[in-house]
């Protein structure tokens, strides 16, 4: 049985300095099935051009290392999507709260946008 997941995309500035470059928002939903997992989603209001978007691996609320990476609409606004085939541990990551989405842009190269997928129905 397939199981759902969603992120909401926020920016989260990392120091004073970064709240004048990153701005906007997004949604990304991703559907499991067995281990291929589906992600599509959409982002507005960047201050720059999207450049990458991944997923990165690390416990609610703590950065981690980057694992898979996502196609992005290389504009202020539009699409990020990707199909994988997960290992074991990327399915447990997952299904454990421990992966979330970041998209990088032109003037915010460490992350414009955050957002970590929970279970559907999961608090935020």
């Amino acid at each position: 049985m397939a199981q759902t997941f969603r992120a909401r995309l926020s920016p989260v500035p990392l120091d004073v300095a970064m709240q004048s470059t990153i701005a906007g928002s997004g949604m990304v939903t991703a559907t499991l099935d067995g281990a291929t997992l589906v992600v599509s989603g959409t982002f507005a209001g960047l201050k720059s051009p999207a450049t990458i978007g991944k997923i990165h691996a690390g416990p609610k609320g703590i950065r981690g290392p980057a694992v898979l990476d996502l196609t992005v609409a290389k504009e202020t606004s539009g699409t990020v999507a990707g199909t994988f085939v997960l290992s074991p541990q990327q399915v447990d990551d997952l299904t454990n709260s421990r992966f979330y989405i970041q998209v990088h842009s032109a003037k915010a190269p460490d992350g414009n946008l955050w957002g970590w997928l929970l279970p559907q129905g999961a608090r935020r």
